[in-house]
């Protein structure tokens, strides 16, 4: 199936904001999402090497920004 991989990287992204806790230098966020988009988001600097053993990724300060702008520009009530 032919899809936009930039607008799921998006999507990703910011229903990860759901999920994420904050720290000082970026967050957390549970990697229950499908590889290859975990992939990109990692190659774009937005978090973390998704290929840990851990249950979660990091989250950079730019994808924390990144996130929650995208959030609340497609999922913010009016």
């Amino acid at each position: 199936m032919q899809y936009d991989k930039d607008k799921v990287d998006e999507m990703t992204l910011a229903l990860l904001y759901l999920v994420m806790s904050r720290d000082r230098e970026g967050g957390r966020a549970w990697k229950g999402i499908e590889g290859d988009t975990l992939d990109r988001l990692h190659q774009k600097g937005w978090i973390s090497d998704p290929r840990g053993k851990g249950p979660t990724v990091g989250v950079s300060a730019e994808g924390m920004q990144k996130a929650e702008e995208l959030f609340r520009k497609h999922f913010q009530g009016k």
